[in-house]
């Protein structure tokens, strides 16, 4: 199963993988650009040398006139098809080569391409590079050229040769990818490892924009979960929110839904209780206050059984209260306090006080069962108080003992309770029809044996005797 925390590590993973692989990508195009610039140098320089060399023994000496010297330089400029211009010691040109010319009119750019040789006399020879020649896009750049100290006669101040290596080549060269940026960075960040920084800058832009929508989709489902707790929060209790995938935010998900659910259900019990239970206040309240009124009036003989009347309505208060506070307190506890419980000493004990008759069997030797003795003790009192109250005088409680589970029966020779009816007769303050107030009960007795079962991790069901009757069994689990 993947999980949230999984898929953000594989993300972040391949994040860094692609950052890692860019930038060794990066760094080695700046290598190699660095290292075939220095090689062009160094090649171009030799060159050049060997040219200013060539030149200067053609030449005629300094001490010749400027005139014979032109002559001879433009001869051997024509011979080696080459761009060049040459200056004396004073900087004065003397010779500028037709081809250099008619290029710098047609090519103004060229005149950054410049190199300077200085020969051995003092004068100074002018040579296009090759390469911005084969490459018409080494112009002066997007960037505009940088200022110079030095540059020839006749070209003008800024469109002199750059010295040492801004000879290399435009600013764009190593790294053409910023060419489209060019407008608006300076020159200085367009080459050597300004530019790597700021090519490792814009592709660290580039990746955490393109992270954002898988962050955003990791946590969106976080973002519907916590807009669904606020929404349960304001009050809506039937609201749930969706569960999607199989990860840790699809358990909260439905561990959410869970809670809720049980929220909600105990509302709406409190609610139907509290209704419920004013409903049953209300008629034993009204008794005692008309008998209470009526009591100054009557004979004493008639006096004397309204007195018997209100203590039972007392009782039947008390009792009331009491089941109340009982099934309050099963509702929001959410564990038992468990200990040993003899079960078959409490059955006799129960059974006794209502006359009933007890069949155990061979359950003599059950070992002791772990729970709430004072709650099983008012199960099992409840449905015996039940039977002898609707049953009849004929009431069985009985033991049976299987490998996994105890069941404790309460049978009774009543008139019985129709299929339809056996599972609302566990509902709060449900009475069967027939069974008015007068008879008895709260409607709360057997609620309450279920709570109390359920709270046991067991069940209780009811039957239909055979014979005729009623059969109500609590089952319990062993372990």
């Amino acid at each position: 199963m993947k999980t949230l925390a999984l898929r953000i590590y594989l993300a972040v993973v391949a994040v860094l993988l692609v950052f890692a692989l860019f930038t060794a990508w990066l760094a080695q195009r700046h290598m190699e650009s660095e290292r075939n610039q220095v090689q062009s140098q160094a090649a171009w320089t030799e060159r050049a040398a060997a040219w200013g060399e060539l030149i200067e023994n053609s030449l005629p000496p300094i001490t010749d006139s400027e005139t014979e010297q032109a002559r001879v330089f433009l001869d051997w400029a024509e011979r080696l098809r080459l761009p060049m211009a040459l200056d004396n010691m004073q900087g004065g040109r003397i010779a500028t080569a037709p081809m250099l010319e008619d290029l710098l009119a047609h090519r103004p750019e060229l005149r950054v391409r410049l190199q300077s040789t200085r020969l051995s006399d003092g004068r100074v020879l002018w040579v296009v590079r090759p390469v911005a020649l084969r490459n018409p896009q080494l112009t002066i750049g997007l960037l505009g050229p940088p200022p110079y100290r030095d540059h020839p006669p006749g070209i003008g101040p800024g469109d002199g040769p750059p010295g040492g290596r801004h000879g290399l080549g435009g600013p764009n060269h190593d790294l053409p990818w910023l060419a489209p940026l060019g407008l608006m960075i300076p020159p200085w960040l367009a080459h050597g490892l300004p530019a790597l920084a700021l090519s490792l800058l814009l592709l660290f832009v580039a990746v955490a924009i393109g992270a954002w929508p898988v962050a955003n989709r990791l946590t969106r489902r976080l973002q519907a979960l916590r807009d669904g707790v606020e929404t349960f929060g304001s009050g809506q209790l039937q609201h749930r929110v969706a569960v999607e995938g199989k990860d840790e935010v699809a358990e909260v998900a439905s561990s959410f839904n869970e809670a809720a659910q049980r929220i909600e259900d105990l509302i709406t019990s409190n609610r139907s209780l509290l209704a419920n239970a004013s409903h049953e206040l209300r008629s034993p309240l009204a008794r005692l206050k008309m008998a209470v009124s009526m009591l100054g009036e009557m004979p004493p003989e008639q006096a004397t059984q309204l007195k018997k009347e209100i203590h039972q309505d007392i009782r039947e208060l008390d009792a009331l209260v009491e089941e109340l506070l009982l099934a309050s307190r099963l509702e929001t506890r959410p564990t038992l306090e468990r200990a040993p419980v003899d079960l078959v000493g409490l059955l006799a004990e129960e059974s006794s006080r209502v006359n009933a008759e007890l069949a155990l069997g061979n359950v003599s030797d059950v070992p002791a069962f772990a729970g709430d003795e004072r709650l099983l003790r008012r199960a099992v009192r409840n449905l015996l108080e039940n039977a002898r109250r609707y049953g009849g005088a004929e009431v069985e409680a009985s033991l049976v003992v299987s490998p996994d589970k105890l069941e404790i029966a309460v049978r009774d020779r009543g008139p019985g309770v129709p299929e339809d009816q056996r599972e609302r007769i566990f509902e709060p303050f449900y009475r069967m029809p027939g069974h008015a107030e007068h008879a008895g009960g709260v409607g709360l007795g057997l609620s309450l044996v279920r709570q109390i079962a359920t709270q046991h991790n067991g069940t209780v069901r009811c039957e239909a005797r055979e014979g005729g009757g009623t059969s109500f069994v609590i089952s319990l689990p062993r372990f």
